[in-house]
C-alpha cells in the first residue's frame, strides 16, 4: 500500500531533483474550474511525482475580499501552480506575494478563459487584446516574487486571429515583462456567441501554428494545450514544444497520469497500481472527513480510476450512489473497491 509517509518522501524528492533537466511544464494538468481543487490535486499527485498541477482559476477579488481561504492546498501537492484571474496589477502583485508565502511553485495569469463572467471582470481571454496591460500585470507580479510567473493564453480572439496578432501578443508580453514561460491553448476563443464549453470544442485546433510560435521564440519555454489525450500525441507534441498540458483526459481518465513519470520524465520507478492509489487515499479521506469535508467532494475525482477495467463501472456506480449520503465514510470507498476483482493485478 502507498502510505502518507511514502507520498511525503516522494514530495521531498520532487523538491530536490531536477527532473533530468526537463522544464517543470513538461507535463501539466490544466486548471479546470470545479474540477482541479485540492482534493483532486492530492489524488493526482499520488499518480505522478513530476506532473505540474494547477489550481482552478482563482480571482484576485476572491482572495482579497472573499470569505474563506482560497489559497489552501496540501503540502503534498507540490509542485503546484496558482492560476490567477484578474487585470489589476496591484491586486495581482498582492495575491502573487501571498501565494509565494504559502508555498506555491508558480503563478499563472489566465489569459484564456472566454466566459461572459470573466469578460465582465476584464480578465481571461479578452486580455489578449490588451498586451500592454498583460505585460504590466506580469511585471508587477515578477517584481514581488521569486517563483516563475507564467501566462496561459489562446492563439487569438474573435476576428483577431492572425498569426501576426499572436506573435505581437507574445512578443509584447515577453519584451515588456520579461515573461519567458507561456502555455498556449491551440484554439482561438470566441468571446461572443459561444459558451466556455463550446469554446473548448468548436474553434478548430491549430497545432502547427503553436509549433511555429515556438520556433519563432526559441528562448521562451512554451507548452501546448488543447485536445491532447494519448502519450503518442504528447510525445509528438514534445518534438516541437517544451511541454504539454492535458485537461479533461487527465481528469476523466486519471490513471493516464500513472505513466507520466516513466514515459515523459525517464523515471525507472514502477508505476503505482490503481488499487494502490485508491488505498493510498484512505488516510487522506479520513483526515478530511474529520475536518468537516464531505466524502463526495473527494471521491468524485476518483470515479474514473478504473475506467476500462472489469468492475470499473460498478466502482463508479457505487461511489456515485452512496458517497453523497449523510454520514458516508471511508467504508463507501472500501465497498466500492471490492467491486473490482481482487485477482486483477491493476
Amino acid at each position: 500500500m502507498v502510505t502518507d509517509a511514502l507520498l511525503n518522501n516522494q514530495n521531498d524528492e520532487i523538491k530536490t531533483q531536477d527532473n533530468s533537466g526537463y522544464p517543470m511544464q513538461r507535463f501539466s494538468v490544466a486548471p479546470m474550474l470545479d474540477w482541479t481543487d485540492r482534493h483532486c490535486r492530492y489524488f493526482h499527485r499520488l499518480l505522478s511525482e513530476n506532473a505540474l498541477l494547477y489550481t482552478e482559476m482563482v480571482t484576485t477579488g476572491a482572495i482579497i475580499h472573499g470569505k474563506g481561504d482560497f489559497l489552501t492546498f496540501n503540502e503534498e501537492e507540490n509542485p503546484v501552480a496558482l492560476q490567477l484571474g484578474g487585470s489589476n496589477p496591484v491586486d495581482l502583485a498582492h495575491c502573487a506575494k501571498l501565494a509565494q508565502e504559502r508555498g506555491y511553485d508558480e503563478i499563472n495569469l489566465n489569459v484564456g478563459c472566454p466566459s461572459d463572467r470573466v469578460q465582465n471582470g476584464r480578465f481571461g481571454a479578452c486580455l489578449m487584446g490588451e498586451a500592454d496591460l498583460v505585460a504590466l500585470c506580469v511585471s508587477s507580479m515578477r517584481e514581488v516574487v521569486d517563483i516563475p510567473v507564467t501566462v496561459k493564453t489562446r492563439i487569438g480572439i474573435d476576428e483577431q486571429d492572425s498569426y501576426q496578432f499572436l506573435v505581437d501578443f507574445i512578443g509584447t508580453v515577453n519584451e515588456k515583462s520579461g515573461c519567458d514561460n507561456f502555455t498556449v491553448h491551440a484554439r482561438k476563443a470566441w468571446l461572443k456567441g459561444l459558451s466556455p464549453k463550446e469554446n473548448r470544442e468548436i474553434p478548430p485546433l491549430d497545432y502547427p501554428r503553436v509549433y511555429q510560435l515556438k520556433r519563432d521564440f526559441p528562448n521562451i519555454i512554451m507548452a501546448i494545450n488543447g485536445g491532447i489525450k494519448t502519450f503518442d500525441e504528447m510525445e509528438e507534441h514534445l518534438k516541437h514544444m517544451d511541454g504539454v498540458m492535458v485537461g479533461r483526459e487527465a481528469y476523466q481518465n486519471p490513471y493516464l497520469m500513472a505513466e507520466v513519470d516513466q514515459r515523459l520524465f525517464g523515471s525507472s520507478k514502477p508505476m503505482i497500481k490503481r488499487r494502490e492509489a485508491a488505498e493510498a487515499m484512505f488516510p487522506y479521506i479520513e483526515r478530511q472527513l474529520a475536518n468537516g469535508s464531505k466524502l463526495g467532494h473527494i471521491t468524485r475525482h476518483m470515479l474514473g480510476l478504473f475506467q476500462g477495467i472489469p468492475g470499473g463501472r460498478q466502482w463508479r456506480r457505487y461511489i456515485s450512489e452512496n458517497a453523497h449520503k449523510s454520514g458516508s465514510g471511508i467504508e463507501v470507498v472500501q465497498h466500492a473497491l471490492d467491486k473490482v476483482p481482487h485477482d486483477l493485478d491493476v
